[in-house]
């Protein structure tokens, strides 16, 4: 997932993408607390992502203020 293929996104799609990702970090975390979690990478890769997500709504938001 790149910066420049999310802020092709509309926010609808933003939000949607984000609860998407925050519904798989805590499949995660879960995993990990069970000890099931097969690749522990994966749990960075999430948090990134969530970011870049965050990143980019805030981005459009401050767009649209200006």
């Amino acid at each position: 997932m790149n910066a420049s293929e999310l802020r092709g996104k509309t926010p609808a799609e933003l939000e949607e993408t984000l609860y998407e990702l925050r519904k798989e970090q805590f499949n995660l975390r879960m995993q990990q607390g069970t000890g099931q979690l097969a690749r522990p990478s994966e749990m960075r890769q999430v948090r990134k992502n969530i970011a870049r997500v965050k990143t980019v709504m805030n981005e459009q938001k401050k767009g649209k203020a200006s």
